[in-house]
C-alpha cells in the first residue's frame, strides 16, 4: 500500500513516515499541493494525508484538483477543528478529518480503517438501469458515470449491503467515517441530501426513517 503524506511542515511529514513504515507502508512525500498533485498524476497511490494550511495550493484546493484527477481517499489535516473547516472537507469528499494536534497511532488506524473499507469492495450492484461497480468504484446510471464523493460512494455501498434495514445517524457515522465522530450528526443529513441528488430518478431509494435515520429500499416489481 503507498500513502501519499502532503504537509509543508517536515517534522510532521517524517512522523507519520516513521508510523507508517512500521506498518509497511510505502512513503511519499509532498511539501505542498502542487507537488501533491504532480505525484498523483504520476503514482499510483492508495491513500493521502493531506494538510489544509499550505502555501502555493491549500489543502482544500489540492483536494477539488485530485478528486478530479483520481477517486483516492483523503484524510484532512488541520490545526483548525471547527465544524465549518471539517464539513467544508468532507463536501469536497475527504473522507475523514483529524485536527492537529494528534496522535501518529490514531491516524494510523484511521488510515487502516478507511483502507480496509475501499479494498473489501467486490462484485457489483444493478438494479434496473442503476450499477454499482465494487472493484472499479464507479456508479452509473445506463452508461453515464455519476460524480459523487468517496464518501457518497461508501455511504451507498452501505446501504445496498444492508438493505432494508432502519440505519440511525450515529450508526451511519460510526460504520462510515469508522471511528466515534464528535460533530454535529447533520453531517450525514448534508451527504444524504447531496446523494440524492447525484441518484437523480433513484433518489428514492434512500428512505427517510422519521426520528431515527435512514434506509435503502427498492421497489418490488
Amino acid at each position: 500500500m503507498k500513502i501519499l503524506i502532503v504537509d509543508d511542515e517536515p517534522l510532521i511529514r517524517e512522523v507519520i513516515k516513521e508510523y507508517s513504515t512500521l506498518e509497511n507502508y510505502e512513503v511519499l512525500e509532498a511539501s505542498n499541493g502542487l507537488e501533491a498533485l504532480e505525484l498523483v498524476k504520476k503514482e499510483e497511490i492508495d491513500i493521502i494525508v493531506l494538510d489544509i494550511m499550505m502555501p502555493k495550493l491549500d489543502g482544500y484546493s489540492a483536494l477539488k484538483e485530485i478528486k478530479k484527477i483520481k477517486n483516492i481517499p483523503v484524510i484532512l489535516l488541520s490545526a483548525r477543528g471547527e465544524e465549518f473547516d471539517k464539513l467544508t472537507g468532507f463536501e469536497l469528499g475527504s473522507d475523514d478529518y483529524l485536527t492537529k494536534p494528534f496522535s501518529p497511532k490514531e491516524l494510523i488506524a484511521r488510515i487502516k480503517a478507511i483502507l480496509k473499507r475501499t479494498n473489501n469492495e467486490i462484485d457489483e450492484y444493478k438494479y434496473e438501469d442503476l450499477t454499482v461497480d465494487f472493484k472499479g468504484h464507479t456508479v452509473k446510471i445506463k452508461d453515464e458515470e455519476l460524480k459523487i464523493t468517496p464518501k457518497e460512494y461508501e455511504l451507498l455501498t452501505y446501504f445496498i449491503k444492508n438493505p432494508k434495514i432502519a440505519l440511525s445517524r450515529e450508526q451511519l457515522l460510526s460504520k462510515i467515517w469508522g471511528y466515534d465522530f464528535f460533530g454535529d450528526d447533520r453531517t450525514i443529513d448534508t451527504h444524504i441530501k447531496m446523494l440524492r441528488n447525484n441518484l437523480g430518478k433513484y433518489r428514492d431509494l434512500i428512505v427517510t426513517v422519521r426520528g431515527m435515520g435512514y434506509k435503502f429500499e427498492t421497489k418490488e416489481k
